[in-house]
């Protein structure tokens, strides 16, 4: 063998073999992780049913106000308001939309809505937009607020949704009866898989699924703090209240890429208790909350990357590890430190980005060598038993993961997109990756500048691939 050649052989050897160690490590390490997690859910009693209410409790009464905050969304809110006002027709609700006097086209598009619906609000800020969604929903507290003083009667609660959001009529009463004793509920949200988005869109309903169906589920079972999807997500008037004073009046923190997730964690470091509605109506219809999801690669990661940069890495300096305030200082240790161990899952994304993209430049390495061997007479080098452990162990632990992912999968959307669920794990790995390093870059733009704006991402009003109306454990 020559020199070169032989050096060559060195360093692709060399650099496979690191890579393939920092990833089989990692993996097993996350692996690990999920797989005590899954145990977790296995071991706790599963039902497809909303905590039940307390014996002294009462289903909240009062007007409720919806928070719809828009930015470009001139094709897709008419729609959204359209169909909220027909399954709330029966409700004592107000919807309040917040748009920019910059955004002509979505003031135009909701204007006729508003001057024939008296539960239509729209409120125009006085920045031009896009400034952040966290600071868009504050301007719709101020204006909840400014009603409340004019009118002389305060709203009980406030439902979290998206523009381009598909509501169940029955989410409303929903809320009202577990809003009596909790100062927030959660329902599921289940994103729409159409057919142009099989697998960029298709890898939503898949996480989703899971981290819905068992992650939430089980946070709840645990009382730990949960956080807001953002939609289909109510809070009590008094919650938002608290979280107002701590803010210098406005509950939502408008610097945060992420404030959906911060008040919901907040609710539960601050003791008050919040819950997981995954319930059916007297049909077997699901109570949710549908949307559409990006389409394209581009718009997916732009938003896991604002998803990463809000929860893993400025949610970190923002919300801390609960510790000092969870649950007013009051809560078991074993409690605080669950609380822990979900946040640590949910600020793993980097490391576990990082770890995805050794494992396949290790296997770009290792198919190097491969063909080395066969074309330059590379010599074989062995696999030590050590890697031999590992990957075995890593296997096993894939097939466990994939075995999960397709379970959920087929209980949301059926056994057609749960097996489409295997192959899209390698979609969202390739997005997970990109988006991490985005959020990297967006984090330190952000930083640097102080500066933190509402990045748009695709809206799209689509219809839902045919599934199964009811969950069966």
């Amino acid at each position: 063998m020559e020199p070169s050649s032989a050096w060559l052989q060195w360093l692709v050897a060399g650099a496979g073999h690191e890579l393939m160690l920092f990833a089989s490590v990692g993996i097993l390490l996350i692996g690990i992780d999920d797989l005590l997690f899954d145990l977790l859910w296995l071991a706790m009693p599963r039902k497809v049913a909303a905590p039940p209410l307390g014996a002294e409790s009462r289903p909240l009464d009062g007007r409720i106000a919806v928070f719809i905050p828009a930015w470009d969304e001139a094709e897709v809110l008419p729609a959204t308001l359209r169909r909220m006002l027909a399954a709330w027709a029966g409700e004592n609700v107000r919807l309040y939309v917040g748009c920019y006097p910059n955004d002509v086209a979505t003031l135009f598009s909701v204007s006729p809505l508003v001057a024939r619906d008296a539960r239509l609000r729209l409120v125009v800020g006085e920045t031009e937009g896009p400034t952040t969604k966290g600071d868009n929903l504050n301007r719709l507290w101020a204006a909840l607020g400014e009603d409340e003083r004019m009118e002389g009667r305060r709203f009980a609660a406030v439902v979290l949704h998206d523009a381009e959001d598909h509501v169940h009529a029955d989410e409303i009463a929903l809320y009202r009866r577990h809003l009596g004793d909790h100062a927030m509920v959660q329902i599921p949200v289940v994103p729409m898989v159409t057919g142009g988005s099989r697998w960029i869109g298709g890898h939503y309903g898949d996480e989703f699924a899971e981290a819905h169906g068992k992650e939430l589920a089980l946070r709840s079972r645990l009382g730990v703090p949960i956080p807001s999807a953002g939609v289909g997500c109510a809070l009590t008037r008094n919650a938002l209240s608290l979280l107002a004073i701590e803010r210098g009046g406005y509950p939502f923190r408008a610097d945060s890429l992420t404030e959906d997730y911060e008040v919901g964690m907040l609710i539960g470091a601050y003791g008050l208790r919040a819950c997981f509605a995954d319930s059916l109506t007297a049909t077997g219809d699901r109570i949710v909350s549908r949307g559409g999801f990006p389409g394209s690669i581009e718009h997916a990661v732009r938003q896991k990357s604002r998803w990463i940069a809000g929860i893993a890495l400025a949610g970190w300096d923002h919300l801390g590890w609960l510790g000092a305030r969870f649950s007013g200082g009051e809560a078991s240790r074993w409690r605080i430190w669950l609380a822990r161990w979900m946040l640590w899952r949910d600020r793993r994304s980097p490391l576990a980005a990082l770890v995805l993209l050794a494992a396949y430049l290790g296997l770009i390495a290792s198919g190097l060598s491969l063909a080395g061997e066969a074309l330059l007479g590379w010599e074989s080098m062995p696999l030590g038993g050590g890697m031999r452990v590992l990957f075995t162990l890593n296997a096993a632990l894939l097939l466990w993961r994939l075995a999960m992912r397709v379970h959920f999968t087929a209980r949301w959307y059926g056994a057609r997109q749960a097996l489409l669920a295997v192959p899209r794990a390698f979609v969202a790995n390739v997005i997970a990756m990109l988006a991490a390093r985005r959020a990297v870059v967006l984090y330190w733009r952000m930083l640097r500048s102080g500066q933190v704006l509402w990045e748009k991402t695709e809206h799209r009003d689509g219809e839902a691939v045919p599934g199964r109306r009811a969950i069966r454990p």
